[in-house]
């Protein structure tokens, strides 16, 4: 798969979304394994960045299938499991080269919120250099390999839904509380708002 289609399915060409799919090829040329159709192929990510764009396209692990794992650890590391077979630890070890002193300005205004002219336009081009360097880099400038330190998560289960007693809306069985009488249960938002959760 090309870049160029998974940019398509992100929106935006960008330094997480090429990190991403150096991530991606990286984990599926290691353990050998296609796209994902089902379970066979697990990610964990630690973050909740672009690059998970790209793992769902290249890799075919997503939330839905129960094959992407969100750890909200903000880490730029991604655990990849062949289920019945072997894993790996990829986290990213790049760091950018410095830029001009007026780039960094901009980006100290965009992180502010400032999106005129002269500051979209230091940063798409900065965006748009740092995404052509990572996709262009050795591995071993952006990666360091490991194997996983965390057990293979279990196979997706499909629970049945309930009825919340409160905010009669559907949610899944185990992410309710009891709400104290015959059998009702309360979704987590309503548990919370009630005092209950």
């Amino acid at each position: 798969m090309e870049f160029s289609e998974v940019a398509a399915f992100h929106g935006h060409v960008c330094p997480g979304l090429a990190m991403g799919f150096r991530v991606a090829q990286l984990a599926v040329r290691q353990l050998g394994s296609p796209r994902a159709g089902d379970e066979e192929l697990v990610a964990v990510v630690e973050n909740n960045s672009c690059a998970v764009d790209a793992i769902q396209v290249l890799a075919g692990c997503t939330f839905g299938k129960g094959n992407l794992i969100f750890l909200d650890h903000g880490k730029q590391v991604y655990t990849f499991f062949q289920r019945g077979g072997d894993n790996l630890r990829i986290a990213v070890v790049w760091e950018a080269p410095s830029e001009p002193d007026a780039v960094a300005d901009a980006w100290r205004r965009f992180r502010r919120g400032e999106r005129g002219g002269e500051v979209m336009r230091l940063v798409g081009e900065s965006k748009a250099a740092k995404a052509k360097a990572i996709l262009e880099a050795d591995e071993e400038a952006l990666f360091r390999l490991g194997p996983a330190l965390l057990p293979l998560p279990e196979k997706a289960v499909v629970y049945p839904s309930v009825t919340c007693c409160r905010c009669g809306e559907k949610v899944m069985e185990p992410k309710t509380v009891p709400a104290g009488r015959d059998g009702a249960r309360l979704c987590l938002p309503c548990a919370r708002s009630s005092g209950s959760g």
